[in-house]
């Protein structure tokens, strides 16, 4: 198919449909669900340039995130259609409860944009989620709603800074480099 043709109407109804309940399997954290709605899980993560590919990979990425953010939901804010992918731009939406990575819980919410591509391959299998957002919106929200003058809150912010310049630096997986 010509990347300018699009695929007919219940093939578009049907990978929005797959889409949408891979969303709502993953606030529900029904991980066996959401793991269905592909042949082999794979994710691509943009921002931190990090794949995630198969079961035991993806399970890993699934808790790491909702330890740092139980009640990670997310708000649709529009669906479009590419001749190979459903396109979701999105609010992601939590509270930063457990570490993320090696910064330790704020307490704070955030609220960002994003947007996901979920790729299929000829015969209609999902075969990658690849999302983009922007990491220091979410760590500006985490930091900003620290208390200043609270010392406890200072060590907190110290921790996460030293937490967060840890994690930088290291090599963008080969995969999303090609």
């Amino acid at each position: 198919m010509s990347r300018f043709t699009l695929p007919p109407e219940d093939v578009l109804r049907a990978r929005e449909a797959l889409v949408l309940d891979h969303f709502h399997d993953e606030v529900r954290q029904d991980w066996d669900a959401t793991l269905s709605t592909f042949p082999h899980p794979h994710y691509e993560l943009i921002a931190s340039m990090t794949v995630h590919d198969g079961d035991d990979e993806v399970r890993g990425y699934y808790h790491d995130t909702r330890v740092a953010f139980p009640d990670q939901d997310h708000e649709i804010i529009a669906i479009r259609h590419a001749h190979d992918a459903v396109i979701v731009e999105f609010w992601l939406t939590g509270t930063h409860r457990g570490p993320l990575g090696r910064i330790p819980p704020t307490g704070s919410a955030h609220r960002t944009r994003m947007t996901a591509y979920f790729v299929f391959d000829a015969d209609e299998n999902l075969i990658t989620e690849r999302i983009y957002f922007d990491q220091l919106t979410i760590l500006r929200q985490l930091l900003g709603g620290l208390d200043k003058k609270n010392p406890a809150d200072l060590l907190t912010l110290g921790r996460a800074v030293a937490g967060a310049l840890a994690m930088t630096g290291g090599r963008p997986d080969p995969r999303l480099t090609r």
